[in-house]
């Protein structure tokens, strides 16, 4: 019994592999630099939000065991946000209040961005982006361009090259408004 504590496991190992690669993409220098993420903690939550909204799309339909994936991808996230309420020194009396908050702001975005994406429409898109993630009415177009590219992209590897390889996530730089 023992020892099962300093077993390795590859589930729980594939699952910290993934959720890292989604929130290393979210922290991209190019989506607060250029794609109009504000670089602020509510910023930094909503892309993170945002990018494991398209992972979880990314699973979504997939043959077993996906939707396990995407459960223990998202339990995951609410583990990491759990944690950094703490180190940033919520109480512990407070963590379950901000938790439920934090949750209900993810499926809330994610059942609007479902929507936005599914419709393929990028002035949808950019419209629930400048809402949601940069508090603005002036949609966010560089953004709904690479949300709308990184949905594709990362919904064409067939579910064992997620699982092996994770989800790449393309490069923000490449839809700034400039270059367009």
């Amino acid at each position: 019994m023992i020892f099962n504590l300093f077993r390795r496991d590859p589930r729980r190992e594939m699952i910290a592999t993934l959720y890292e690669r989604v929130a290393t993409a979210s922290r991209q220098p190019g989506l607060y630099t250029g794609l109009g993420v504000p670089d602020t903690l509510e910023g930094r939550f909503e892309s993170l939000s945002l990018h494991m909204i398209l992972a979880l799309r990314a699973l979504r339909g997939r043959p077993d065991p996906a939707a396990e994936v995407a459960k223990d991808l998202t339990d995951a996230l609410f583990r990491d946000l759990d944690s950094s309420l703490r180190e940033m020194g919520v109480g512990d009396t407070v963590v379950p209040k901000r938790m439920k908050k934090l949750a209900s702001a993810f499926y809330g975005r994610a059942h609007a961005y479902d929507a936005a994406l599914d419709a393929g429409d990028e002035t949808g898109v950019a419209e629930v982006l400048a809402r949601n993630v940069q508090g603005s009415d002036v949609p966010a177009e560089a953004l709904a361009r690479y949300v709308l590219a990184a949905d594709r992209r990362i919904r064409q590897p067939d579910l064992d090259a997620i699982l092996e390889k994770g989800l790449d996530f393309p490069t923000p730089e490449t839809f700034m408004e400039t270059s367009r």
